[in-house]
């Protein structure tokens, strides 16, 4: 496989993941990075999926976190975002194709994951839009034994706007060839962490987690995107009335919510997790979008919670 670059804050103590190269069935260059346990014997495998604008760089502190106890980590770029080849002209804009180019991803992805002898049982940690995907893939026969969701977009926050005028500026706009267009209220032409104020924030209340952040938006800004186009929100939003209305997967899973979100819908997410008998929800208080970057105590929560949950399947 050939060598990606993966780049690092200076003075930061984590080592680097291993990025290398894949391409896809259908010709698109993606970034994967491997991160190796070091200090204990592997007990498994975590395939790590990432939300909308994320990259590789953003989840090294939590890849780090599961190596420490055993769990070797493959993340991804998605198409679109991160290093991965961009879709449209202009790279600022996140867009895809259609939802279903991310399973062709996702199969790379486990391709990989084969191939550099991921420990198994391997489990699924999947934030936000990689939630989405990953339930998509999980109906798909995912091989992994549990999964933990953080946050996922299974439906959409609409920010106040009714529902019926969301999907109509989503429908009409697409078919009139503004598809390409960026959505008002998805983020800026640079990125989140750039455009808006700590202050003012949906994603995290840890100050730390977002200088971080923003400094490697500023350091290395081709690893972000801003907002979505009106095609990506159509078919994010027929994706996510695909996958309400399937059953839920026979599978353990956790899945995690701050009681802060305004992202993604935790109606939608109460409303699965009601329904899904081997699932358990977990919310937490004074919690935003964010649950793996929130405030020290908050992702010390979510991640032991995660452990649990990996244990447990591994071993039952």
């Amino acid at each position: 496989m050939e060598q990606a670059p993966f780049h690092q804050l200076p003075h930061d103590p984590l080592k680097p993941g291993s990025a290398f190269w894949v391409r896809t069935e259908d010709d698109i260059r993606l970034r994967l990075a491997l991160w190796r346990c070091e200090t204990v014997e592997p007990v498994g495998g975590v395939l790590l999926f990432p939300g909308r604008t994320e990259y590789l760089e953003k989840y090294a502190p939590v890849a780090r976190r599961l190596t420490d106890t055993g769990y070797e980590v493959l993340a991804i770029d998605w198409r679109g975002q991160g290093m991965s080849d961009r879709l449209i002209d202009d790279p600022r804009r996140g867009h895809v194709g259609a939802f279903a180019d991310y399973q062709r991803d996702v199969l790379e992805m486990v391709v990989a994951a084969s191939a550099v002898d991921l420990p198994k049982p391997w489990h699924l940690l999947a934030h936000s839009m990689g939630g989405c995907i990953g339930l998509s893939a999980l109906f798909d026969e995912l091989p992994v034994a549990s999964a933990v969701f953080s946050a996922p977009m299974w439906g959409l926050e609409r920010n106040g706007f009714p529902r019926p005028i969301v999907q109509a500026l989503a429908v009409v706009g697409d078919r009139l060839g503004f598809g390409e267009k960026m959505v008002p209220g998805t983020g800026g032409k640079t990125t989140y962490f750039v455009d808006e104020a700590f202050g003012e924030n949906v994603l995290t209340s840890d100050l730390d987690e977002w200088t971080r952040l923003l400094h490697e938006a500023a350091s290395w800004p081709e690893l972000t995107i801003g907002g979505a186009t009106l095609h990506w929100l159509r078919e994010a939003i027929r994706e996510c009335d695909r996958l309400a209305a399937l059953p839920s997967p026979d599978l353990p899973v956790t899945i995690t919510l701050g009681d802060c979100e305004k992202v993604v819908s935790p109606r939608a997410i109460r409303d699965r997790a009601g329904r899904w008998d081997s699932a358990r929800l977990l919310e937490f208080e004074n919690c935003r979008h964010e649950v793996l970057m929130e405030m020290p105590d908050l992702r010390d929560r979510v991640l032991e919670a995660a452990l649990i949950q990996f244990l447990s399947a591994g071993t039952g």
